[in-house]
């Protein structure tokens, strides 16, 4: 039976089915009803909902004991209507989209998820609800590999861990962290699936710990549902997931240029003459973050004051409109705890925006920063009220907004919201911090991208467009070595913006060379933002020559790449790709799939920072399937091997895939002087490919939505295998936007090629070259014409 009717209400006759009913012991089924949104299985215990959400993707909703299911965090209220096949065999019933099926046992009950042919898992006993145990059980196979759980320093593979579900903070955590800010109920399979565990609650995921081939999610409370996504390959079960959960918007351009931040700037003297300094020494720079003294000279005390003091910082105004004059933007730290020697207790108090104690009070609690209260932020006359100051600071001249301690940092159990008590909700409180800042600006400043640093959320904030960083992290070796695992994981759970405080956060531990090798893997990761306690200076301005000559070079490196970079965030907001990807999305050889040192950044590019003290050499894994090149030295690699290479304090090893195109720019002050009119694009030639293709993608880098408004452009690349060469060839798919380039002057930089060429033709003209015979590289000028296709033939 095939239904493709949105609002008809089928009840489905079960064949042979009335003999079973006294026969089955436990759940069984009774009925089946087509629904506008898929099935509803109407067993002897009450209602299971299956949902298609998208063509790889399941929703299984139990209703079962009088249950109550509370709105979902994870799923946006978008749903479209998804094409589904019904069978009946009798003893099963079937429930298929396109790229799966769900399988329903009736007698007894049970639930199995394929895709094709291929057992992707089956529930055990699925739902259980009972005084000991609110949750679920799923069988697991010999060999799967787990990943998932939010953040965690555990190592790729996260089988046989038991992991609790719970938003807390980990200050100064190194090698080791059971539980960190962003704990997330969602696992990824190397059976090429993703399971959400749509419930915010405090509560465990049990992967193999207990029972080696069991996952056992459980909670306190909460929704009963789960989300079963399927893809065909490890990266498409990523963006099958993100599809469900919500793109993350693109953030402004600025956001991904050198950001400089300190606990904490004291006072408008000192942020003005940081951002001299950095010009100065011909450091680019994009943006200064305000951390808590810019509402008080102290750290305890001032919390929820939300505004400016006015003795350190006199005229803010005229400070924001100073440094934005020279292209630095100002982010300001915000808090949800309102402190009672606050300015802001009395009011929040008076007009019930806080969370309360049973009886209706403001819950009031002892906390770090001093005697405090929590905003209610699931309730809406808060979020109003939140977003009255955030709009009044935007409007001010702010123009991005950190939102710490999120959590949120203290919640006790007891504390109420509007929707329920603290640990029922505890997870999705970032989260609706998050909405509350983006809605704020797509309802009040519709054309401009917001930036909203946070570190704690649920499933789904990345639609919020949220960017979350890794906490207090260790100014040590031990915590710059997880950076990369902790940002793989969230990459492939949504959250692709997870980054680290560049040189570390918490301890005064100086060392130059590990300052140094940050500072080189910050240039690939999503955000470039140096972060610290000011015991050590956490700016390169204030480090020695050596240091500052080393990290300025790799912070315009990250200019230059600039165009690579943007395109990447591009196709997260589009695809949902991760920035940072394991190397497995290219290999899925499962022997690979627990390196948490080597990662893809983008499709292109691989790197593997130096995480050791006095390290001269680094192994690096290279995936199978392409041939590598050293990006500093050219040097040709072939995949599928651990390579050993040298090291200096100079570089990390970073790769380029052979057949890639890399489009870069000459490094610029800051954004605001940011242009491709001028580009460099490095051709990484493979001559076993018989062809390959990328593109570059452009906007004015601030407008919202401007590739859903046809106000960008993709700049594509192409390069074909000919007789006798190969040909690069360019073409433009183009719509209008601000200050777009109408030509490009272009230089190809075409790497690995053995012998110079007799010729090089662009657009049937013969035209002259250089040639360098130890690189091994060709470099050709050339001048693309509005949108006319420039081919450039190489023989």
């Amino acid at each position: 039976m095939k239904f493709t009717s949105g609002l008809t209400i089928l009840l489905i006759t079960l064949i042979g089915f009335t003999g079973c009913r006294s026969n089955c012991d436990g759940r069984f089924v009774k009925d089946v009803i087509e629904t506008e949104k898929g099935l509803t299985v109407i067993t002897n215990e009450g209602e299971i909902y299956l949902n298609a959400l998208t063509d790889y993707s399941i929703e299984v909703e139990y209703a079962l004991y009088d249950i109550e299911n509370p709105p979902s965090y994870a799923i946006p209220n978008t749903r479209k209507k998804v094409e589904t096949i019904i069978k009946d065999s009798g003893t099963k019933l079937s429930f298929s989209t396109k790229g799966m099926t769900a399988e329903i046992g009736k007698c007894p009950f049970s639930l199995s998820f394929f895709s094709g042919d291929s057992l992707l898992f089956s529930e055990e006993v699925g739902l259980v609800y009972n005084d000991s145990l609110k949750g679920f059980r799923m069988n697991l196979e010999p060999n799967e590999i787990l990943m998932g759980g939010g953040e965690r320093v555990l190592g790729m593979d996260r089988r046989g861990h038991r992991l609790r579900l719970y938003n807390k903070a980990s200050y100064g955590y190194q090698t080791h962290a059971e539980l960190m800010y962003y704990s997330l109920p969602v696992v990824v399979s190397s059976n090429k699936y993703m399971l959400l565990f749509d419930n915010a609650a405090d509560g465990w995921l049990d992967l193999g710990k207990t029972d080696r081939d069991i996952l056992q999610f459980e909670t306190v409370g909460g929704r009963m549902s789960y989300v079963v996504v399927a893809g065909e390959s490890m990266q498409k079960v990523t963006e099958n997931y993100v599809q469900v959960t919500g793109y993350q918007p693109m953030p402004p351009r600025w956001a991904l240029g050198n950001i400089t931040s300190r606990m904490g700037y004291r006072s408008q003297k000192q942020v003005e003459a940081v951002v001299d300094e950095y010009k100065k020494q011909g450091f680019p720079l994009d943006g200064i973050v305000l951390d808590l003294y810019w509402f008080g000279p102290d750290v305890k005390g001032h919390m929820g004051n939300l505004d400016w003091d006015w003795n350190a910082f006199p005229e803010p105004e005229k400070m924001m409109e100073k440094i934005k004059s020279q292209g630095v933007k100002t982010v300001l730290i915000t808090e949800p705890f309102i402190l009672k020697t606050s300015k802001k207790f009395e009011e929040c108090a008076r007009n019930n925006l806080l969370g309360t104690d049973s009886l209706g009070n403001p819950y009031v609690f002892d906390f770090f920063f001093g005697t405090t209260a929590l905003l209610d932020i699931f309730k809406q006359e808060t979020k109003d009220w939140f977003w009255s100051v955030y709009k009044k600071h935007t409007l001010s001249g702010v123009d991005g907004w950190w939102g710490d301690l999120g959590e949120p940092e203290m919640h006790p159990d007891n504390l109420r919201h509007i929707v329920g008590d603290a640990n029922v909700v505890h997870n999705a409180y970032g989260h609706e911090w998050a909405k509350t800042v983006f809605e704020g600006f797509q309802n009040d400043f519709t054309n401009r991208r917001p930036v909203i640093l946070m570190r704690a959320g649920f499933a789904g904030s990345q639609r919020y467009g949220m960017i979350p960083w890794s906490g207090d992290v260790s100014r040590t070796w031990g915590g710059l070595k997880p950076q990369v695992e902790i940002s793989l994981q969230m990459g492939m759970q949504g959250l692709a913006y997870m980054h680290s405080d560049l040189g570390g956060f918490a301890g005064d531990y100086k060392d130059a060379e590990l300052y140094t090798r940050w500072l080189q893997y910050g240039v690939f990761q999503p955000v470039y933002r140096t972060h610290a306690q000011e015991d050590v200076p956490p700016e390169p301005i204030y480090w020695d020559k050596k240091t500052r000559d080393i990290t300025r070079r790799y912070i315009k490196l990250r200019y230059a790449l600039t165009p690579y970079l943007y395109t990447m965030v591009y196709e997260n907001s589009t695809k949902g790709t991760p920035l940072m990807r394991p190397l497995f999305y290219m290999d899925e050889d499962t022997a690979i799939m627990d390196n948490k040192d080597t990662y893809l950044w983008g499709k292109n590019m691989l790197v593997s920072p130096v995480t050791e003290k006095g390290a001269v050499d680094w192994q690096v894994a290279l995936p199978q399937g392409a041939i590598w090149f050293d990006f500093f030295t050219g040097e040709k690699f072939e995949g599928g091997q651990v390579v050993t290479v040298p090291v200096d304090i100079e570089n990390i090893p970073v790769f380029v895939k052979g057949g890639a195109f890399i489009p870069m720019v000459d490094p610029v002050g800051n954004m605001e002087e940011y242009s491709t009119k001028k580009l460099s694009l490095h051709y990484y030639h493979d001559s076993s490919l018989m062809s390959s293709e990328d593109f570059m993608y452009e906007d004015d880098g601030m407008s919202n939505n401007s590739w859903k408004t046809n106000r960008f452009e993709k700049l594509n690349f192409r390069m074909e295998n000919i007789k006798g060469g190969f040909a690069v060839i360019l073409s433009r798919e183009d719509y209008e936007y601000k200050e777009k380039p109408d030509n490009r002057d272009i230089s190809f930089f075409i790497h690995n090629v053995p012998e110079e060429p007799e010729e090089v033709v662009i657009n049937n003209i013969k035209t002259s070259f250089n040639y360098d015979r130890k690189k091994q590289q060709l470099y050709i000028d050339a001048v693309m014409t509005g949108s006319d296709q420039l081919e450039i033939v190489i023989k």
